[in-house]
């Protein structure tokens, strides 16, 4: 599973010129957020199909950057986003996003973008 990161231009009409490139293409999203940073305006996303989201980005123009999903389980409590961020930052592994992108009674079901695949799979599995 990828994410995909997009710097939207800060025009009206944007975000649904890429939303319809995405949609010629049946792309669903998984999860994502679009979110104003200062004079940014950034996108983040979980395409259904990650081939289809690059055809169709690449057809309008937009450039883009991906990143490799990890996914997690977590008990819907306080305290679990504290603990993954912990074990994260004690397996020297930066963090490039979270989404949630499930719920199932206690359980959330998150996707971790980190800096790095291998020593986050390595911190998650506890032998980081």
């Amino acid at each position: 599973m990828r994410d995909i990161a997009i710097d939207v231009k800060l025009q009206p009409g944007e975000l649904a010129r890429i939303a319809s490139a995405l949609a010629r293409q049946h792309v669903a999203l998984r999860g994502g957020t679009l979110l104003a940073i200062g004079p940014r305006l950034v996108a983040r996303f979980i395409p259904s199909d990650v081939d289809a989201a690059r055809r169709a980005l690449d057809a309008a123009s937009v450039r883009f950057e991906e990143g490799e999903v990890v996914p997690v389980l977590l008990e819907r409590r306080a305290g679990e986003l504290a603990m993954l961020s912990t074990r994260l930052a004690n397996g020297g592994v930066g963090v490039r996003a979270i989404y949630v992108t499930g719920t199932s009674g206690h359980l959330l079901e998150v996707a971790v973008v980190p800096d790095n695949v291998a020593r986050a799979r390595r911190a998650l599995d506890g032998d980081g």
